[in-house]
């Protein structure tokens, strides 16, 4: 099963991915994609942070680009992928193009639904604000936003969080009319 935890910035994603792999009972593997950069003492904090919560028998795959891969080496009964929104901004700052993120979104669905347990993937929702005044930060948007959609689509369940709270999102085209 794949589940897509949706949201903002602190609006309780890891939280409750968290929750949801201390209920599972089975192995977790946590795959993190952030790096860490030197002299970013705020993402150090919250990469602590992140680690903290997170029960010590989880094992953590650490995995910026090739997240098919991480997701295919996880061999877990459940497998958190936090998260879609840092991985991508790897991906722009390697100087992957437009169709090279797609494949490589493509592959890492089809890694998803290839392993034999379950997958909560983490992603923010950058696309409610203001149109970004860059080229990069809307490049980034748009990207985002097929990214998301691409991974709702393709998930048995996915929320949107806000506020710690969840909300879960259907797909308007089987909405009766």
């Amino acid at each position: 099963m794949l589940t897509i935890l949706l949201g903002g910035a602190r609006s309780g994603k890891s939280s409750l991915a968290v929750r949801i792999g201390e209920r599972h009972g089975g192995d977790v593997v946590y795959i993190a994609t952030s790096p860490r950069i030197l002299g970013d003492d705020d993402l150090d904090t919250r990469i602590t942070a992140h680690r903290a919560e997170r029960p010590a028998d989880w094992r953590t795959i650490e995995e910026e680009l090739d997240l098919a891969g991480a997701i295919a080496a996880a061999d877990a009964g459940l497998v958190i992928v936090d998260c879609l929104t840092v991985w991508l901004g790897n991906l722009l700052h390697h100087g992957y193009d437009e169709p090279a993120i797609t494949t490589a979104c493509l592959a890492a669905l089809d890694a998803a639904h290839e392993v034999a347990g379950d997958i909560v993937a983490i992603t923010n929702e950058v696309g409610l604000g203001i149109v970004p005044a860059n080229e990069l930060a809307r490049r980034y948007r748009d990207q985002l936003g097929r990214i998301n959609q691409r991974w709702v689509a393709a998930a048995d369940r996915s929320y949107l969080m806000v506020a710690g709270r969840a909300l879960a999102l259907t797909d308007p085209g089987s909405e009766p009319a």
